[in-house]
């Protein structure tokens, strides 16, 4: 795969960078003409592609404590200029709509194949990605630039059943699911990378962005509708809008429930896909991040 550079740079098009933008090497008297074109790199990136493909197997698989170790420790020293970007990027200024209103959220694919993928999504300020659903999956989430509240839930375990009096209740519609709230803080750039599995750490999550975002997204395997990993929305229902039964007698546990309700594709999850011009991934030749 080939992955042309110029994701960043001094504003020249609607994307933040120069369309035309091209890269060449000076001529030196003193030494041969060199034939192969070059190509902007990052080792960072590399390594990042390289443990992805040793830690995520394929479907129904998780990666290993070690692996999992190996790449939160790629990820949490990630920086922008690792993947091209750079922190006054000038694109955002013309994704909002009228009223300060975001009109559409950017994301574009650095690599994808079976097992995993790299994909960055940009976000306006208050743009929104919608509650959702990471089916069979394990995602790690780096947010790179600005600030971002992150809200994120998991399913309550059919073990705990007793501990939801509410579950067999006949008026509850089937596409009602009680969740506990993992995760409901906001995050600013630099910070630890975000971790979610299959069943725990926030499987469910939204991203609101307080300022203009962007977010370096892992996904092991990515979505498939043809392997039953099709992205499914939610809104989230406080614990007490469906009556009978208390869940806890605890003062304030209703507090780290809410049910979630299936919906449909809702408008803000429309996305414009742009292309992706920074940094290339070698599959190739492993011995290449010597060069670099």
């Amino acid at each position: 795969m080939i992955i042309e550079a110029g994701l960043i740079g001094k504003k020249r098009g609607a994307m933040g960078h120069d369309q035309n933008q091209t890269l060449r090497k000076k001529k030196c008297c003193k030494r041969p003409k060199v034939v192969r074109v070059p190509r902007e790199r990052s080792v960072t990136l590399q390594k990042l592609f390289l443990g992805c493909k040793d830690a995520f197997k394929g479907l129904g698989t998780v990666p290993s404590p070690d692996d999992v170790q190996m790449l939160q420790h790629i990820l949490d020293k990630m920086k922008p200029e690792d993947i091209g970007l750079h922190s006054d990027l000038l694109f955002f200024n013309h994704i909002n709509g009228a009223n300060g209103t975001p009109s559409v959220t950017y994301t574009t694919t650095i690599y994808q194949c079976k097992n995993f993928s790299l994909s960055l999504f940009f976000l306006p300020n208050n743009g929104i990605i919608p509650l959702h659903n990471h089916p069979g999956m394990t995602v790690f989430s780096k947010l790179l630039l600005g600030s971002m509240h992150i809200k994120s839930y998991d399913w309550i375990d059919q073990d705990h059943k007793s501990d939801d009096p509410k579950s067999d209740d006949p008026a509850l519609s089937t596409k009602q699911r009680l969740a506990r709230l993992k995760t409901d803080k906001v995050f600013s750039a630099p910070c630890d990378t975000s971790i979610l599995y299959p069943t725990t750490g926030g499987n469910i999550h939204e991203f609101r962005a307080v300022t203009p975002c962007v977010v370096l997204d892992v996904l092991g395997p990515p979505y498939s509708s043809e392997d039953g990993r099709d992205c499914t929305y939610y809104r989230d229902l406080p614990y007490s809008s469906i009556s009978g039964g208390t869940l806890s007698k605890e003062q304030g546990e209703e507090k780290s429930y809410r049910w979630l309700e299936e919906i449909e594709t809702p408008k803000e999850s429309n996305m414009e896909w742009i292309e992706y011009r920074g940094p290339q991934i070698t599959e190739t030749n492993p011995l290449d991040l010597l060069t670099m």
